[in-house]
Order: C-alpha cells, then sequence, then structure tokens
C-alpha cells in the first residue's frame, strides 16, 4: 500500500530522546543506529533564539548525512515575537512547514501572525493531565478561537496520561492534526508514568498505525522514548522497529 510506505519512510525520532549527547555528529550516528534520517530537532541540541547564526550549519550537518529536520520543538511562544521569528526563520531555512508549540501569555497571537508570514504552522503539543492543552475540550477551545495554522502535534503517551484516548483524540482532531509523537507510557499506583517500548504500555499502537494510514495523516511522524538517557539506542531500535511492523499489517 502506497500510503503504508511512504507513512513508514516519514519516521523519525525526537532529538530529545537523546539528550545525553551534545555533540550533533554522534546524535547523527545514533540516528543512523536507529536506521532512521529524520529528526525532529529539539532545542537541547540547536537553540535559533540563542544562537541564529547558526541554523545553516544545523541544517547542512543533517543534510550531508542524508538526514532531513522534520519539525522543531517545542517552542514556547509569548509576546516576544523577535525570538519568535528567529524560530521561524529555521523553520524556513530547514524546509519544514510545522512548528511543535506550546503558548504562554500573548503567544497565540504572535505565532498567528508569523504563521501568515511565514506560510507555517505550529503544532500545539499536548502535555499530560496537568498541561493547559492536556485535554480535547481544552484543545476544540483553542481551536475555535484560532485559525487552521494552529493544530496538534498529539503525543500518544501524554494523552493517556491526560485520561484521553489518543486515537480518539487524533479522530476528534483529524483536520488540524500536524504531527505525533509516538510515545508509550506505563503508570504506578499512584499515577506516575514511566516510559516504555512503544506497545508495551496503555497505547494501543496498531489501532493508531491503521488510523494514521486510513486518514492519510500527511504531518510529521515523530518516534519519542525519554528512558535510558545514558544509553537510548537499543530501546528505540525496538521501538522503530514495533512502529514499522505495525504499519506492516495495516491492509
Amino acid at each position: 500500500m502506497k500510503e503504508r510506505e511512504m507513512m513508514v519512510s516519514r519516521l523519525g525520532i525526537q532529538s530529545w530522546c537523546l539528550r545525553g549527547f551534545s555533540d550533533l555528529g554522534t546524535v547523527v550516528e545514533q540516528l543512523k543506529e536507529c536506521d532512521v534520517n529524520k529528526v525532529e530537532l529539539s532545542g537541547v541540541h540547536f537553540d535559533p533564539v540563542k544562537k541564529p547564526q547558526g541554523s545553516q550549519a544545523v541544517v547542512r550537518k543533517f543534510s550531508d548525512a542524508g538526514m532531513k529536520i522534520t519539525s522543531f520543538g517545542v517552542q514556547q511562544f509569548d509576546t516576544d515575537e523577535a525570538s519568535a521569528q528567529k524560530v521561524f526563520e529555521f523553520a524556513k531555512i530547514a524546509g519544514f512547514s510545522t512548528i511543535g508549540a506550546d503558548l504562554g501569555e500573548g503567544g497565540l497571537a504572535v505565532a498567528e501572525k508569523l504563521c501568515s508570514k511565514y506560510s507555517k504552522r505550529i503544532a500545539i503539543h499536548n502535555h499530560g493531565r496537568k498541561h493547559q492543552f492536556g485535554s480535547i475540550a481544552a484543545l476544540k477551545k483553542l481551536f475555535d478561537q484560532s485559525s487552521p495554522n494552529v493544530g496538534l502535534c498529539l503525543d500518544t503517551a501524554w494523552a493517556l496520561d491526560a485520561g484521553e484516548d489518543p486515537i480518539g483524540m487524533a479522530e476528534v482532531f483529524k483536520d488540524r492534526l500536524y504531527g505525533i509523537h509516538i510515545k508509550d507510557f506505563v503508570f504506578d499506583a499512584d499515577g506516575t508514568p514511566q516510559d516504555v517500548i512503544v506497545g508495551e504500555g496503555k497505547l494501543n499502537i496498531d489501532g493508531l498505525t491503521e488510523f494514521l494510514v486510513a486518514s492519510n495523516f500527511d504531518g510529521f511522524l515523530t518516534l519519542e522514548y525519554e528512558g535510558d538517557v545514558e544509553d537510548p539506542v537499543p530501546a528505540l531500535k525496538k521501538c522503530v522497529e514495533v512502529i514499522r511492523n505495525s504499519f506492516e499489517k495495516v491492509q
């Protein structure tokens, strides 16, 4: 199936998973070891606000290795338009369409203005039960007062933390689903989450991949596993294998 194959080819890794390693060369080698050529870049590896002059070099570092930056984030937007513009400039240079985002006071207006100026989008990252945009109800309220330039980067594990069904959330917001963080949690007795290999926790990975193919999802597709900071590659490789195998099952 063409849609399935295209989706599998878009799978990348959030560089936050590799936050224990600051050297970009090491990050590139670890991504290759995981057999992916896409990366969603985190501010821990490059900050376009503090070092905008480094944007070209960072993009070249990945492109020379045969890799593509698919998004950046999670970036907090507030009333500081000058700083926000540097993030949009980086998106323009790197050639990706959507920035992973959160919003502080005044951030929506600034983001909307810059989305229009740069022909880019932002995707709000839902971050669990304590997050202002953790629930379906809160996201509906936000999207009712914003343009289609503002959408969702669905973090599947944090949706579970908020008591939401990740697939149900994806269905509700399918028209504004601009990115996915494929991530899985288990929860201890007091509700504290812990990262696990995708498919070993509460996430219905087969249901998710089936939905993504059926809905022709075309946003950025990112694996995120935050455990094993000092040696994350073995777990990341297992996660990649599970996700790819799950897509293979889709008819």
